[in-house]
This record gives C-alpha cells, structure tokens and sequence, in this order.
C-alpha cells in the first residue's frame, strides 16, 4: 500500500510554493523549541545513540540539521521532493543524506532498513495529516525502520489542538499568514483520538515505553505577539525495554 495520491500531490504543492528560509511555514519553528526539546525527552531511552537517525517527515530540514550536529548519520526523509530538494539546499555541506520516502509504503520502509539497518526515528506532526487509511501502514513501516534496537519517538497535536487550530483559521482577519497556506493546500490536521496513536503502534509489535504532553511550538503569533503552539502528545516506543536504556515507563512527563 502507498500513500494516497491526493496527500502526495497536496505535499508537492504546498513545498513548491512555499517561502524559503527556516521559519517561513507554520511548524518550522527554530530547532531548540521543537526537536531540541523533544530530544530531552527521546534521548534517554536511545538504546544505542549511534544509530542512524531518521527524521521521518522532514520538510524543508531543519530539525535534520539540528540532530546532524548530534548524531553521526542523520537521514531526512519526505514524500515530498520538493521538499527534499529545499533540505539539501539548505545543507550544502551535506550534514546529513535526504531521501525520498512514502512512509506508508512497508516495501520501502523495508529497502531503508536494509541499507541503514535499525535506526532511531524522529516523527513530529506526521500521522495527524494521514489520511485514516494510510495510519496503520505508516505505523507498520515506522516498525520496520526501527526493528529491534531502535526506538521511534512521536509527537502530534493533540485532540484540543483542532479547536485551537479551528479558533484561528475563523477569526475575524481570517487564519494566520503563515496557516492560511497549509490550509489552502488541504493539509488541515485531521482528528486523530489522542489514545489512538499507542494503539497504532501496539498493534505493530511496539511497546510505548513512556509518554506525555508538551506544547507545539509554531512560528505563528496571535495580533498581540503570542507565540502560536498548540497541544501536543508525545510517545517513545520501540520493540521491547532495554536493561541499557536511560529511562523507562517512569520517565513519561505530565
């Protein structure tokens, strides 16, 4: 199974009319708010740190960048290509490899791991705009990637974030500059049950070893200079709890 084609052709257009430079479009929030944050909460259950690291859903690279500079083989991966080919031009040095990935599609879930073998994976914001069909099969080819030792870390918006997300896209002046794109493109997040998503990753043979809650930090501002985030769920799974690991099931945050 592969991703649907209007969610593929949705993602190509919304990258090729984007602005370029880090910051322009809605999520792209500056690296130390958004992964760095989220890597206090992942790190600790890396198994194995030197593992490929994957950034499923990589958009233009900017949270690939940032774990380039942490981790030795970093690879951005993105069904969009013009999406990919934003992160490459972003990168010129070649920090980290950028690959073109529909993350629904098990087979090529399978052809990664078999050239990287396990690896750790960073998803921010990427099952939520699935449509509901294509969930189950991106959690199956998350699975695949990590395999055995490697541990997947999610964080989506969560339930409450719709109606934040509602409440801006009707205001008066209608949405924000930088939301009024994402919504043209029919990207609008879909309504994903909170408990839904350890469901999703149980159901493939991973264990969620701890979760919580932390703000989505957005490039938005509200008309009075409010920093726009949004409610957010994370989860760190993997195949099974490690004697090695930093952390456990105690490490889940409120």
């Amino acid at each position: 199974m592969s991703v649907t084609s209007r969610y593929r052709d949705a993602w190509e257009s919304f990258w090729s009319e984007a602005p370029e430079g880090q910051g322009s479009v809605f999520w792209d929030a500056e690296p130390m708010l958004t992964a760095g944050r989220h890597l206090a909460y992942f790190e600790p259950h890396l198994t194995d740190p030197g593992l490929p690291l994957i950034d499923l859903g990589c958009g233009n690279g900017t949270q690939t960048r940032y774990f380039a500079d942490r981790f030795p083989h970093v690879v951005g991966a993105d069904l969009s290509a013009a999406a990919l080919g934003r992160a490459r031009h972003a990168d010129p040095a070649g920090q980290a490899a950028y690959r073109r990935l529909d993350a629904t599609d098990k087979t090529e879930a399978k052809t990664l791991h078999a050239e990287l073998g396990d690896a750790n994976v960073y998803v921010r914001g990427v099952l939520h705009q699935c449509e509901p069909d294509d969930r189950r099969p991106l959690a199956d080819a998350l699975a695949a990637l990590v395999g055995e030792r490697g541990r997947a870390f999610l964080v989506e918006p969560s339930q409450a974030a719709r109606a934040v997300l509602r409440g801006l896209a009707q205001g008066p002046e209608g949405p924000p500059a930088k939301l009024a794109p994402v919504l043209r493109h029919g990207l609008t997040p879909g309504a994903v049950p909170d408990e839904a998503i350890p469901e999703y990753l149980v159901a493939v043979g991973l264990t969620v070893l701890a979760s919580g809650e932390l703000p989505l930090v957005t490039t938005e501002y509200t008309a009075d200079g409010t920093r726009i985030e949004l409610p957010s769920r994370w989860v760190v799974a993997g195949r099974r709890e490690s004697r090695h690991a930093g952390g456990g099931l105690s490490g889940a945050a409120g």
